[in-house]
């Protein structure tokens, strides 16, 4: 028989990606996402899985989706992900962020359903981090510094004492700036690709605005991630958590000058729009994910060159199209 795997999140950017992966691995993918009229990320597997219309912060329907799934396999991937737009939002990234997990372990722990579950908190969780602290092992510690930060610290301990308090197998995974398709534009990379895409088919002026630059992350390209994802629920040990990531920094900047060098158009200009500026940005994140790759022999192999090509070529075709 096929092995279960549910899915949280599953038409979202890193959600549908995963899905394709699992699908070509011969696994039976359920689905549980908010609108189920709201799947074009999954169009070229949608007929391959089966999918649940659920909000995540109703007990009884995720409790009734388990008992009816009984999966091997769970992927929680579903949350409020912006760090930007929690600070608009706080109280409903902390509410949503928390409930829906809870709702999830809760049912696992009524129903005696134990699946090997991924819960996906963040490289945020470690804020501000002193240099002597990088790259950023395990150990590092936590410093949130936004209303998102602050969701998955919580995310990822009450996911450690579920493993401790009722025996569920969670895997705890801290997964650096994973980037590439279908990546929502209210991230930075996205909506520079977005922008620059608007202006080579003149549909805007050439100007693209953005934030701050100085800030260096740790890229990763998504298809990559759901790789490491798969990884950790088949190989990673449950109740540990793991740093995710290529081990590099790179600086904002540095990507927006890539995805320039990309462009057809030549003379775009750059301009800060202060509303792009959060109250509290990270100087420096980079991953040490040599634990993680010590257990599953993971490495990252998609060039970041490669990524930001793709990711360009995707709102290139959204342009054209619309």
């Amino acid at each position: 028989m096929k092995e279960k795997t549910l899915i949280t999140g599953i038409s979202g950017f890193v959600g549908s990606h995963l899905t394709e992966y699992l699908v070509r691995r011969k696994m039976e993918v359920f689905g549980i996402t908010p609108n189920a009229s709201e799947t074009d990320n999954l169009k070229d597997t949608i007929s391959q899985i089966k999918l649940y219309e659920v909000n995540l912060l109703e007990s009884d329907r995720v409790k009734d989706v388990i008992q009816e799934v009984k999966p091997d396999f769970v992927f929680h991937l579903a949350a409020m992900s912006s760090p930007a737009e929690s600070f608009k939002k706080p109280k409903e990234t902390l509410e949503n962020n928390f409930k829906a997990q809870l709702n999830l372990l809760e049912a696992f722990r009524e129903l005696g359903i134990h699946p090997r579950t991924i819960i996906t908190s963040s490289a945020d969780e470690y804020g501000v981090v002193e240099k002597k602290f990088l790259p950023v092992k395990e150990e590092t510690p936590l410093n949130a510094r936004s209303p998102y930060a602050a969701s998955k610290v919580i995310q990822d301990f009450v996911g450690e004492a579920y493993f401790y308090s009722f025996g569920i197998p969670v895997i705890r995974i801290r997964a650096f700036n994973h980037i590439g398709p279908r990546q929502a534009p209210v991230f930075a990379i996205p909506s520079w690709s977005r922008q620059i895409a608007a202006i080579e088919h003149k549909k805007a002026e050439p100007v693209i605005r953005v934030g701050n630059l100085t800030p260096e992350r740790d890229f990763t390209d998504v298809r990559d991630m759901v790789h490491a994802y798969f990884l950790a629920v088949t190989k990673a040990k449950p109740g540990q958590v793991y740093n995710i990531g290529s081990g590099k920094a790179v600086s904002m900047q540095k990507i927006l000058d890539l995805l320039l060098s990309y462009s057809t158009i030549k003379d775009i200009r750059i301009e800060v729009d202060k509303n792009l500026l959060r109250p509290t940005d990270l100087p420096k994140l980079v991953a040490n994910p040599g634990k993680f790759q010590k257990e599953t022999s993971w490495k990252p192999k998609i060039p970041l060159t490669k990524t930001l090509h793709d990711t360009l070529s995707y709102w290139r075709k959204r342009e054209r199209s619309s």
